[in-house]
């Protein structure tokens, strides 16, 4: 086999984030009582939250905010839109999200099915993901994925981030191997993508929503059972 070792990202490539954050966020939508408060309708609620949250993730990822910041500030700033400068509120509602979203387990098509193929052909299975920790682990654990991975590698243990190199030699460094035994599978061109190429390592874009780029990876993919065509 060309690779030995495949490191997947996890949210919005195996784990449906969107589908399970918007689940989340309705049932704390309702919970919360929020169209009472004077929040949006949930529609426009949910998209004003995925606008904030991308520019947060940003920003965290080059280092501008603490994760902590991000937790609550997404909310924060989700409620300003509606102008209500609650940061109790912000924080409440930041605190029931992370404790239900990784209870959600909707995974993306094949995603059992794939990890169950690469397993049995001898890959090492491995997560490379800029979640947090705690979170992470209950993502994967509550849909029953977790005994695929030999590791799991999150920003938090590594002390990096996508698409920084050091958190790639941190995988590589847990995994004993090399980047030249290893790919990398992700949705993120910046940081899942161009940051595996930025280490020498091959990299597979799973493109599940039809994005357009500049950049050409090594492979691109729109759907899990397509890696069968590559390892």
């Amino acid at each position: 086999m060309r690779y030995e070792h495949v490191f997947f990202d996890l949210d919005h490539t195996l784990w449906d984030f969107e589908s399970n954050a918007k689940k989340t966020l309705d049932a704390l939508y309702k919970d919360m009582n929020l169209g009472a408060k004077g929040v949006s309708e949930f529609d426009v609620f949910y998209k004003r939250y995925l606008v904030h949250n991308d520019k947060l993730w940003e920003k965290y990822r080059n280092g501008q905010i603490r994760s902590d910041e991000l937790r609550w500030k997404r909310m924060w700033y989700t409620l300003l839109d509606d102008r209500i400068g609650d940061e109790k509120m912000a924080k409440e509602m930041a605190a029931f999200f992370l404790e239900h979203l990784p209870q959600r387990n909707i995974l993306f098509p094949y995603t059992t099915e794939i990890l169950t193929y690469l397993q049995q052909k001898g890959y090492h299975l491995h997560l490379i993901t800029n979640g947090f920790e705690d979170v992470q682990w209950h993502k994967i654990r509550n849909s029953s994925i977790d005994h695929f991975f030999q590791h799991v590698i999150t920003s938090e243990a590594s002390m990096s981030l996508k698409p920084h190199p050091a958190i790639f030699q941190y995988a590589i460094n847990k995994a004993a191997t090399s980047f030249e035994k290893s790919i990398m599978i992700g949705d993120n061109i910046e940081a899942d993508i161009l940051g595996a190429h930025g280490v020498g390592m091959d990299q597979v874009f799973v493109n599940h929503i039809g994005q357009n780029s500049t950049f050409s990876p090594t492979y691109t993919i729109s759907h899990l059972r397509q890696l069968e065509d590559i390892l």
